[in-house]
């Protein structure tokens, strides 16, 4: 499964990857973040890994991030993995104009484990991408809210 969300955001490129790239923000403009461990790896390189814990509901999820493309503020690329699913998201920002930015997240996810994800993900692809664009835009509003 694939699929592509993006947002506009009425900042520069810098400051948007700024934002985007400190650990601090993750909770402002991700619901359900718990915690951020570094694991493995030189922190903000290539093959960096990471343990990020999320409250959903009464469930904690865990995921294991894999750095795969650190090149910010034009793209951030990781590889997630859960016991239920992988999936890789690849984060382009595109400058539209000295003050507006794009961030175009690109997913795909390359491995579902287990009859109930794999029948969600059948009968209600919308369903993970919603998610990915209610993040996006609450980004947006915490990034514009922050300013330059």
């Amino acid at each position: 499964m694939k699929f592509e969300c993006h947002v506009d955001i009425n900042l520069p490129l810098l400051r948007v990857g700024e934002l985007f790239d400190s650990e601090e923000n993750i909770p402002k403009w991700q619901d359900g973040f718990k915690s951020f461990e570094h694991l493995s790896g030189e922190k903000g390189k290539a093959g960096a890994k990471a343990k990020i814990v999320y409250q959903q509901g009464k469930r904690e999820i865990e995921l294991i991030e894999t750095i795969l493309v650190y090149n910010i503020p034009h793209e951030f690329t990781g590889q997630y993995e859960h016991k239920s699913m992988t999936n890789t998201m690849r984060n382009i920002f595109t400058a539209l104009s000295e003050n507006e930015t794009r961030w175009t997240a690109e997913i795909e996810y390359t491995k579902l484990n287990g009859f109930i994800v794999k029948l969600m993900a059948f009968l209600f692809p919308n369903m993970f991408k919603k998610q990915v664009q209610k993040w996006l835009n609450q980004f947006k509003a915490f990034a514009e809210s922050e300013g330059v």
